[in-house]
């Protein structure tokens, strides 16, 4: 989802590489406007597609943040090639306002631009081995870091632990599941006399109990897998987290660009940056609504502010080439001069 593995291998920098294209890429550059100099963070690394054309637009510098170890060793020759301008961190991008500056050794370090690509990555996809694809019978894992401090419980650790009602939930909040209590009930059924392990059982569970392999022209167990991996990872919380961590450590004049796959993570953007931007409501619930410049007495100044207000999509072109990124949105803003807002509790 968050690259184009249909692309052939591009020559660029100082040596032939072969990299995946990332979603948006002409898109997201316009939006960063990476200048000699200037330093970017790429809070989800992956294929290292963003990563290579920020370096190679300009004479730039790039600290780079992924949680997935195995993204982390093959990315060396990367870092070779790039000699110094490229610094990759192994940590969660939610973590990125104390990752970077301590990888920089500069705690008051502010950067010029953040991307953000969200989601699994088409290697991770396309990997079995990991249990995210339900295209292709794997352990039923979907841990973006299946080891080390970051590593949590499987996607098999929750549908063999969870009861049913908590299981629907998750299926039905984070993968929009209309029938997500029939499917939790079933695995709670199945899982009685033999426990899940494997992706292929999960899906063949999901198909037989929507009684369809398709839906809509997607496979039929998408929505659960989705959920399951989301879940598994906090995505959401995540993009929170990494969000308000690009706010501390953009400097003014700071890009943030971040690309969403899906409504539930565009939502959170949306409303973060037009939230940040001061375009929506705040004050008294009980009061009139107040829009603007004006909301800042009751609330703190705006510390982003919004270039283009609509979400930017893929042309027709890049979405005939790449089935997926048809549902790839971006959203970008420039840091303002006001300080970061509080925490929220």
């Amino acid at each position: 989802m968050k690259s184009d593995p249909t692309q052939p291998p591009e020559r660029s920098g100082s040596a032939a590489t072969r990299r995946h294209v990332p979603v948006l890429l002409a898109e997201v550059l316009d939006a960063l406007a990476p200048a000699g100099g200037q330093v970017f963070v790429d809070g989800t690394f992956g294929a290292g597609g963003y990563s290579a054309a920020i370096l190679d637009a300009a004479a730039c510098r790039v600290v780079a943040l992924d949680r997935d170890p195995t993204v982390i060793a093959a990315a060396s020759e990367m870092v070779a090639t790039y000699a110094g301008r490229l610094t990759l961190v192994g940590a969660p991008f939610g973590t990125m306002a104390v990752a970077v500056r301590e990888a920089e050794r500069a705690d008051g370090l502010l950067v010029d631009g953040v991307v953000l690509d969200i989601g699994v990555s088409s290697m991770q996809l396309d990997q079995p081995e990991r249990g995210f694809s339900f295209q292709h019978d794997g352990p039923l894992d979907m841990r973006m870091s299946q080891s080390g401090p970051h590593a949590g419980p499987s996607a098999a650790d929750v549908v063999n632990t969870l009861e049913a009602e908590p299981l629907a939930d998750i299926l039905y909040s984070l993968g929009e599941e209309r029938r997500s209590r029939p499917i939790a009930k079933a695995i709670v059924m199945d899982r009685a006399k033999t426990p899940f392990t494997r992706t292929k059982q999960l899906a063949d569970l999901v198909c037989r109990v929507l009684k369809t392999p398709k839906i809509d022209g997607r496979h039929a167990a998408t929505r659960t897998f989705q959920a399951l991996r989301i879940h598994v990872n906090d995505e959401l919380g995540e993009l929170r987290r990494g969000l308000a961590g690009a706010e501390r450590l953009l400097r003014p004049g700071g890009r943030l660009a971040v690309v969403t796959f899906h409504s539930l993570e565009d939502r959170i953007v949306k409303d973060f940056l037009r939230t940040r931007a001061g375009r929506v409501p705040q004050g008294s619930r009980h009061g009139p609504a107040v829009l603007g410049p004006a909301a800042e007495a009751s609330g703190p100044a705006p510390s982003f502010r919004l270039e283009v207000a609509r979400a930017i999509s893929p042309g027709e072109a890049e979405t005939a080439r790449n089935p997926r990124a048809r549902s790839a949105r971006l959203r970008w803003a420039i840091r303002t001069e006001a300080p970061p807002w509080p925490d929220e509790p």
